[in-house]
């Protein structure tokens, strides 16, 4: 005997889904299980980086037309690559990078409709455990092609003020 499973039309959201409203957080979205990348079988991707040592990061336009910043580092990685894994990486090429207290902070620059996008995705402090130090380029949404800009600041430099603090 075959049985056949009738379900109401998917023409609209249905009457028991417009009384309900999404309890899902921005935490939540982010500590959505990622798949396990099996880094023996996968290929690595091509992962260019830019950086600055005066804890700013780079204009948005220096990445206008084709054009990119002189500072790049070619890292081949993995989406489930951290924000810790790619810190080693960065201070295995500059050296003194690797001061306890350097503060690194990360950003994916990437193509719109409108031009380049900048996006702050988290900062990590060299010597110490911090809250975005397993924070995957994966769970950032980071899309091959995508660069990521990284602003250093030395450990005797306070990081800058971010965009929405003003030092007035």
């Amino acid at each position: 005997m075959k049985s056949f499973h009738l379900y109401p039309p998917l023409v609209g959201p249905s009457k028991i889904a417009q009384g309900l409203k999404s309890r899902i957080t921005q935490e939540e979205i982010k500590k959505e299980p990622e798949k396990p990348i099996d880094r023996e079988k996968t290929c690595p991707l091509l992962l260019r980086v830019f950086t600055t040592n005066s804890g700013r990061h780079h204009r948005v336009d220096e990445f206008a037309r084709g054009n990119v910043p002189s500072s790049e580092l070619q890292i081949y990685t993995w989406m489930d690559a951290t924000l810790k894994e790619l810190t080693s990486l960065v201070k295995e090429v500059y050296p003194e990078a690797r001061k306890k207290g350097t503060h690194f902070s990360f950003a994916i620059v990437f193509p719109d409709l409108r031009g380049k996008m900048f996006k702050e995705i988290g900062s990590t402090i060299s010597g110490r455990k911090g809250p975005d130090d397993s924070m995957t380029l994966q769970s950032q949404r980071f899309q091959i092609g995508d660069y990521l800009d990284i602003a250093i600041t030395p450990p005797n430099r306070a990081p800058p003020l971010g965009p929405r603090m003003r030092p007035f």
